[in-house]
């Protein structure tokens, strides 16, 4: 029997501009890397856990590896949540918090994805101006061939999904007052 796919937003939904999202505050969630390199898709198994139950007031979006396809819904954000695998030498599945595209820490610690997202929000008018971008970074262990998320990586997917939930409503006051996370 097929198991139907989580529902997450579909990447060539592009938003008219701003008028796609309710506001200059919105927040988006992106989950980047590629689910056949295991480790790697540690960002799209965040995106389809927070699907199960989605934050209001958030977009959430699996990007894959389609980074380029990912900028007008960062274009049209007022924030931007990247999950991604990182590596910084800690062992696998430690998580990582940083300001991604700002550029890399001076540690050494680097998102995976972070910096083609960098490079390609360059073919952006440069009159547009970009939100502020955070990232979630996890430390992958393998990533080899395979759909399935190492052990340590998996368990620290509960982890990832409630910083997300906590970071959101940092942001979001209306979420913060509501105290819609567990």
């Amino acid at each position: 029997m097929p198991t139907q796919a989580p529902k997450c937003l579909p990447w060539v939904d592009y938003p008219a501009g701003n008028d796609g999202m309710t506001g200059a505050s919105d927040i988006l969630v992106v989950g980047v890397g590629n689910l056949l390199l295991r480790d790697d898709g540690v960002g799209i198994h965040a995106i389809h856990a927070l699907q199960a139950d989605p934050p209001p007031g958030v977009t959430l979006l699996d990007a894959g590896t389609a980074i380029l396809h990912a900028l007008p819904f960062v274009a049209a954000a007022g924030r931007v949540l990247v999950i991604d695998a990182a590596r910084g030498g800690k062992p696998p599945g430690s998580i990582y918090l940083f300001e991604g595209v700002a550029g890399v820490p001076e540690d050494g610690l680097s998102s995976l994805h972070a910096l083609g997202l960098r490079e390609a929000m360059r073919v952006l008018d440069p009159e547009t101006p970009m939100p502020p971008v955070t990232v979630v970074g996890v430390e992958p262990e393998n990533m080899d061939y395979g759909m399935e998320l190492t052990v340590d990586v998996a368990a620290a997917l509960p982890r990832v999904v409630g910083l997300v939930r906590r970071l959101v409503a940092e942001w979001s006051p209306a979420l913060a007052g509501a105290g819609a996370v567990q």
